[in-house]
């Protein structure tokens, strides 16, 4: 997968894409990232890329011609087709199901605005699609793209060392993920749930689904609306809700054969 960064700071997100699952994507030559700076392609003396808002107001907008060079240069380098994403606190906000989207494809650019942002006629002509990773602003779209680009990739065939685990991710069904634990099993801040050193792999099956239900319900209810929980989803969950109200430890029961069916 080759994505292209277009962005003043563009060695910024080269860091940031150096690190752990992304970098080792990178050496494996499963991911191949680029960084376009528009002020390579600005024009005169000062190689200026900014200036006032028409209208008036506080900072700077972002000029067009440079970024528009840089896209087309980006465009260029490769001729797969290639989807070009701005990054916006005015865009749709970034889900796992919209990752899943844009690691299907083989190009994307992420454009990255600065200042109070981009002048909107090339937003209009040059960029597909707009995404936004939160309700808050920042300085520029930089730490937006390398999110991205670390969500994407991750979900990119040989990129995990297990496959298993991006499958698991929180977000992948619907839910929250549930809780995790490693050795030691005794220790001063708590013990490691039975059933996980059971071998029951049924049971723990269950055990797990029941942890993500019911972190989902008490941390992210508005999810549950748009799950698609079976009957056996939602007795675990009232088992969960009912060991909670009574301050004890929830155990799901063996499923029914009438419970596999949704």
């Amino acid at each position: 997968m080759r994505i292209d960064v277009i962005s003043l700071f563009p060695e910024f997100v080269a860091q940031c894409a150096a690190f752990g699952v992304v970098g080792r994507a990178g050496e494996r030559g499963l991911l191949s990232l680029h960084g376009w700076n528009p002020r390579d392609y600005a024009e005169g003396s000062y190689r200026r890329v900014d200036d006032r808002p028409f209208g008036g107001g506080p900072g700077m907008v972002m000029l067009i011609d440079p970024l528009r060079a840089s896209l087309a240069a980006a465009r260029a380098a490769d001729p797969a087709p290639v989807k070009v994403i701005y990054l916006s606190p005015q865009g749709a906000p970034l889900t796992q199901a919209k990752v899943r989207e844009l690691a299907s494809r083989e190009r994307l650019i992420l454009l990255c605005g600065r200042y109070e942002g981009i002048d909107e006629r090339l937003v209009q002509a040059e960029v597909d699609e707009e995404l936004s990773i939160g309700d808050y602003v920042l300085s520029g779209g930089e730490l937006a793209a390398a999110v991205v680009i670390d969500a994407v990739a991750r979900l990119r065939d040989g990129v995990l060392n297990d496959a298993e685990s991006a499958v698991q991710d929180s977000f992948e069904d619907g839910l929250l993920d549930c809780p995790h634990y490693t050795r030691p099993v005794e220790h001063e801040l708590g013990t490691v749930p039975p059933v996980l050193m059971s071998g029951n792999h049924a049971d723990i099956a269950r055990w797990r689904r029941q942890q993500a239900l019911g972190r989902t319900a008490q941390r992210r209810p508005e999810l549950l609306d748009e799950a698609a929980l079976s009957k056996a989803d939602r007795r675990l969950l009232d088992a969960y809700r009912d060991a909670a109200a009574a301050d004890a430890p929830a155990i799901p029961v063996a499923a029914s054969e009438k419970d596999r069916n949704p």
